[in-house]
C-alpha cells in the first residue's frame, strides 16, 4: 500500500509558527454575548484585522520570504494581489531588508494601494478584467531576477496562513466547527490542515460571496471551475477560479461552503463596528455574515471564526455600512 504525503502538514504549520514568532502579531480572540444569542452558539472570533499590515496575509508572506536564500533576497521579490497580500509582501520585504515589486489591479482600493507603496514597494497596475496578473508578475520576475511569492499557491504560504487557526485552537481549546473566508483558498487550506490535524471530527466551513462562488462550484463538480471575475464588494475574494494546490487540499479537507450576498456582508460589517467595536473589511466579514444570516447549516455548539482582515479606508467603510458602493 502506498501513501501520499500532504503538501502541507500540521508540523509544517507548527514550524511556520516558530519562524514568524515575534514578527507577526499573536492576534486577539473576541467574544460577544449578543452574537452568541443571535446565532445560538458560542462564537470565538480570531481577529486578524489586528495583524501587521491589517490581515492574515502577513503570516504567509513573511514565512515564505524568510525561507529565501541570501542571494534571492538580494535580488528582491515580486507578488500579485488586490491588496492584502500586496501589503504583506511589501512589509515582509522591508522587514527582511529586500525590495518588492507588486502587481495590483487598477481598481484596487486606494487605501490598500497607498499602504503597499508606503511599505516601500514598487507598484505595477493592470486591468483585472482583461489582464493575467500571474503572467505579468512572472514576466517581471524573469526580467529582473525576482522571486515570486504567490498569494496562496505555495506550501510555505499555506503553512503560514494556517498559524492563525493554530493560535486560535491553542488559546480556546476544542471547537466543533471552524469558519473562514475563501478567496484563492490558502487561508482555509492552512486552517483546515490544523483543525483536522488536531481534531479530525471538527467541521471546517468556507465562506464565499454569492457572486464569487468558484470554490463551491468546483467542490461540487470535483474539478476546478472558472467563472467570470466576480463583481462583489468583497474585493479580496473576487477571483475566477480556486488555486490548483489549494483546491487539491480543500476538496479533501472542507466540509462545505456557505455563500453570502453583498447586503449580508454590509450588515456584518455594521454589526462588527457597532457591537464588537472593530473595523472589518468586506472579505473579512463574510464568515460573520454567514453566521448572522443563518447560512451555515446545522450550526454546532462551539464555533471558531477567522476574521481575516480590516484593510478599508474610512470613506468606503462608511459608504458600505450605509448600503452603498
Amino acid at each position: 500500500m502506498t501513501t501520499t504525503t500532504p503538501p502541507v502538514t500540521l508540523d509544517d504549520v507548527r514550524d511556520a509558527a516558530a519562524r514568524i514568532k515575534g514578527v507577526a502579531h499573536r492576534t486577539p480572540v473576541l467574544r460577544s454575548r449578543t452574537l452568541d444569542a443571535l446565532v445560538g452558539a458560542e462564537v470565538l472570533l480570531k481577529c486578524e484585522n489586528f495583524q501587521r499590515a491589517g490581515a492574515f496575509k502577513f503570516r504567509g508572506a513573511y514565512h515564505t520570504a524568510s525561507r529565501l536564500t541570501p542571494e534571492q533576497l538580494a535580488r528582491g521579490v515580486a507578488a500579485y494581489s488586490s491588496g492584502n497580500h500586496a501589503q504583506a509582501v511589501a512589509l515582509a520585504a522591508r522587514e527582511l531588508g529586500t525590495t518588492a515589486v507588486i502587481v495590483m489591479p487598477e481598481d484596487a482600493p486606494a487605501s490598500k494601494r497607498d499602504a503597499t507603496a508606503g511599505y516601500g514597494a514598487e507598484i505595477v497596475t493592470y486591468d483585472r478584467y482583461t489582464g493575467d496578473r500571474a503572467a505579468i508578475a512572472e514576466a517581471l520576475a524573469a526580467e529582473r531576477g525576482l522571486t515570486v511569492i504567490p498569494p496562496y499557491e505555495h506550501p510555505h504560504v499555506i503553512a503560514g496562513q494556517g498559524t492563525a487557526a493554530l493560535e486560535l485552537l491553542e488559546e480556546v481549546g476544542e471547537l466543533d466547527a471552524l469558519i473562514t473566508p475563501v478567496g484563492g483558498g490558502g487561508l482555509v487550506a492552512g486552517s483546515a490542515t490544523v483543525a483536522k490535524g488536531l481534531n479530525p471530527g471538527i467541521r471546517v466551513i468556507g465562506v464565499e460571496p454569492e457572486a464569487g462562488d468558484d470554490t463551491k462550484r468546483s467542490l461540487e463538480a470535483g474539478w476546478r471551475i472558472s467563472i467570470p471575475v466576480p463583481r462583489t464588494i468583497a474585493d479580496g475574494q473576487a477571483l475566477p477560479t480556486p488555486g490548483e494546490l489549494t483546491f487539491s487540499m480543500n476538496r479533501r479537507l472542507l466540509d462545505g461552503i456557505a455563500l453570502v450576498g453583498d447586503d449580508e456582508i454590509r450588515a456584518a460589517m455594521r454589526f462588527a463596528f457597532e457591537r464588537l467595536k472593530i473595523v472589518v473589511e468586506p472579505s473579512g466579514a463574510t464568515p460573520l455574515a454567514a453566521l448572522l444570516s443563518g447560512r451555515v447549516e446545522r450550526l454546532p455548539r462551539r464555533v471558531g471564526v477567522i476574521i481575516s482582515g480590516g484593510n478599508i479606508d474610512a470613506d468606503r467603510f462608511a459608504r458600505l455600512c450605509a448600503g452603498g458602493d
